[in-house]
């Protein structure tokens, strides 16, 4: 039911700098302008590594978490990375740290793919149902130059209450394997609440349980004068 669209993108770089961890704190760098980070991956040891802060914001942005980014290190080494995680400022939601994970471009990974919904649902227009996203991603297999920046899946097919769509009616590319359950759902349309009905049925509480503790007290007060 889904369509599925790897969207051309410009190749994406950064460059990065060597960063010594006993000279410098994290809390300096980031004064600086600068991020600190970390490059890691199957077969090579970590690197602690900074990047320019604004030069990653609007990295992460086009790139998001499934997209491969040349890493271009101080000696002269080009390193195509994922990024892997993002440790942000608990108040201000700011980057504070980076992981870079190193992909081997001849070995399959796993990854989670985010879905782009496009399109709109009659369900929900004509019908005034409320359309409920279940999945915002799924994870997928494949080599890292076939890994698609984002799945789109069409709400076009939406347009009874009824209708739903699951893993299995995306269109993953050829040289993609959907890792994700076939049958999860994906999203689907919720029949829009009947708010008089609801105002309209009485509210009938069960306050049987209250007035048996309440009648278990004075017994549970004699036991303690006893003890």
């Amino acid at each position: 039911m889904g369509e599925s669209t790897r969207k051309t993108m410009e190749k994406l770089q950064l460059n990065a700098a060597l960063r010594d961890i006993e000279a410098t704190k994290p809390e300096k760098l980031r004064k600086t302008g600068r991020l600190p980070a970390v490059l890691y991956g199957n077969k090579i040891k970590n690197i602690h590594l900074s990047v320019d802060a604004r030069e990653f914001d609007k990295i992460l942005k086009k790139a998001g978490e499934s997209t491969i980014i040349e890493l271009r290190a101080e000696d002269g080494k080009t390193h195509p990375v994922l990024i892997h995680d993002v440790q942000s400022h608990y108040l201000k939601s700011i980057p504070t740290h980076v992981d870079f994970y190193e992909v081997s471009m001849t070995e399959k990974l796993k990854a989670a793919v985010a879905l782009e919904f496009v399109g709109e649902s009659q369900a929900v227009k004509a019908l005034g149902g409320v359309l409920v996203k279940v999945l915002n991603e799924v994870e997928v297999e494949c080599l890292p130059a076939d890994l698609p920046h984002n799945i789109q899946v069409s709400l076009d097919v939406l347009k009874t209450l009824q209708d739903t769509i699951h893993a299995k009616d995306l269109q993953i590319p050829a040289k993609v394997k959907l890792l994700t359950p076939a049958d999860e759902l994906v999203v689907k349309v919720q029949p829009p609440r009947d708010v008089e009905a609801e105002l309209a049925t009485p509210v009938v509480e069960d306050v049987s349980k209250v007035e048996g503790a309440a009648e278990e007290k004075p017994a549970e007060a004699e036991a303690e004068k006893k003890e």
